[in-house]
């Protein structure tokens, strides 16, 4: 029987890390990005955010905390945190992008807050909504390479 070298070994275990480090700085760039780009569209321009707007920033703006802290100390666990974030965010802005589909052949906002239906500014042919929706799809697709690694 033949031993593995521990130099192989090490080896092997140092690309494992890096590759994680590199994930969770991609996902913390995303929520910077887009916290960074929620806060100019207020801020900057003076959108008013709809009321899925907000929970979808209530959602984003943690992940910038975490996932930066996560990344600096390469914990790869992270995932267990911001996984179910992201998946609720990304959840409720495909709902918020259905909406405004469904508000441009006729539907409306059932929240009360009214607005969550218009389209206030398009980004690339994107919707913000479905700017959110992409930036929390990203960062759920690298949490989920994240828990894969992790239980190798």
């Amino acid at each position: 029987m033949t031993d593995v070298s521990s130099p192989d070994r090490s080896k092997a275990f140092d690309r494992f890390r890096r590759g994680s480090r590199t994930w969770l700085a991609v996902a913390t760039l995303i929520a910077v990005v887009a916290t960074a780009g929620s806060l100019y569209l207020s801020l900057g321009l003076g959108l008013v955010p709809c009321r899925l707007c907000w929970y979808q920033r209530i959602l984003m703006y943690p992940l910038v905390i975490v996932l930066g802290i996560a990344s600096f100390e390469n914990r790869r666990g992270v995932f267990r945190t911001a996984l179910p974030l992201s998946t609720l965010g990304g959840g409720i802005a495909a709902y918020h992008s259905m909406l405004q589909v469904s508000a441009a052949t006729g539907g409306a906002c059932t929240l009360g807050g009214g607005g969550c239906g218009t389209i206030q500014l398009r980004v690339l042919g994107l919707s913000i909504p479905n700017l959110s929706l992409l930036a929390f799809a990203l960062i759920t697709t690298a949490m989920l390479v994240l828990a894969v690694r992790s239980s190798d």
